[in-house]
């Protein structure tokens, strides 16, 4: 892997599972607040996810999309690695929790309860950067994960084959566009994909699932209807409407105008809504996200 960028990934926080291996995990920042008595995710709120008992974890950070309102680095991007065996990650994914968490448990906040039951984590988001079905191995990962753990696998949508073939408990698929021509130009893909996304979405209503979208305003923040119509057509039970955050290295590529407040992504949730059967259930207006779910569940 190129030093320069493992250099600044260790600085932010990220534990590798090994030195030549992109694998990595590391500890959200809602992780960290409930483990000190604070908020916690908006999945909590959602989904009922214990948020100081999750680990957010890659494993790779390689991604076949560019986009735009993505925090991470792509300056440096990650050519070549040997990938780790999915067992590998199994048995080292709580003593890197443990580490990445360490400093916090002589904190006055951090009750001995909280950090006994952090370092028995239950869930598993494979969620933090990159792409994970570009990890060769990620159905078999998946499986074994989840004998131990509740799993949450978020994709971009590219890759249908290999989606098809993994079971994690949830799955969440990004829905970043509402055509074609924005989505090449929001997402800037390495490849047409958009069709790959469609066939994605066509898998979701036979399992527990989740589209995402992140709304970033004056970019996709239009035409609800075609939102409604590809929602509608998947069959999934959850849509998270999400505001884009000007954080990390999309302040490179965005404006700060360019970040809805959570009034207009409550406003785009419901427009979405009127045009098909899906509503609006829950919010989180410090995450900037409206949960809505199809009526018939």
């Amino acid at each position: 892997m190129h030093s320069e960028a493992c250099k600044s990934l260790r600085k932010q926080g990220y534990q590798f599972f090994s030195a030549t291996s992109s694998a990595a995990l590391k500890p959200c920042m809602w992780n960290v607040r409930a483990l000190r008595g604070g908020e916690k995710c908006y999945k909590h709120r959602f989904y009922g996810i214990d948020s100081h008992r999750c680990v957010q974890m890659t494993p790779t950070l390689r991604c076949n999309q560019r986009c735009l309102f993505c925090w991470r680095s792509m300056e440096h991007e990650i050519t070549n690695e040997e990938e780790i065996e999915p067992a590998l990650i199994l048995e080292r994914l709580r003593k890197l929790q443990k580490k990445g968490l360490s400093g916090h448990k002589v904190s006055p906040l951090v009750t001995p309860e909280a950090w006994e039951e952090a370092m028995s984590p239950t869930m598993v988001a494979i969620s933090l950067s990159g792409e994970p079905t570009c990890y060769s191995r990620l159905p078999e990962l998946v499986d074994l994960l989840s004998r131990e753990y509740t799993t949450f696998l978020v994709s971009n949508g590219t890759r249908p084959w290999v989606l098809e073939r993994c079971r994690p408990f949830q799955l969440y698929i990004s829905l970043d566009a509402p055509d074609e021509e924005t989505y090449l130009r929001l997402c800037r893909p390495m490849g047409d994909f958009w069709e790959q996304v469609q066939e994605s979405l066509s898998l979701l209503s036979s399992r527990r699932s989740a589209i995402r979208i992140t709304l970033v305003r004056g970019w996709n923040d239009f035409n609800p209807e075609a939102y409604a119509r590809m929602i509608q057509d998947s069959g999934t039970r959850f849509v998270e409407v999400k505001g884009y955050m000007h954080l990390g290295y999309s302040c490179r590529r965005l404006e700060r105008s360019c970040m809805p407040d959570h009034a207009e992504v409550a406003l785009f949730a419901q427009s979405i809504a009127k045009y098909c059967d899906y509503e609006c259930i829950d919010e989180s207006p410090v995450s900037r996200v409206v949960c809505m779910e199809r009526r018939d569940v």
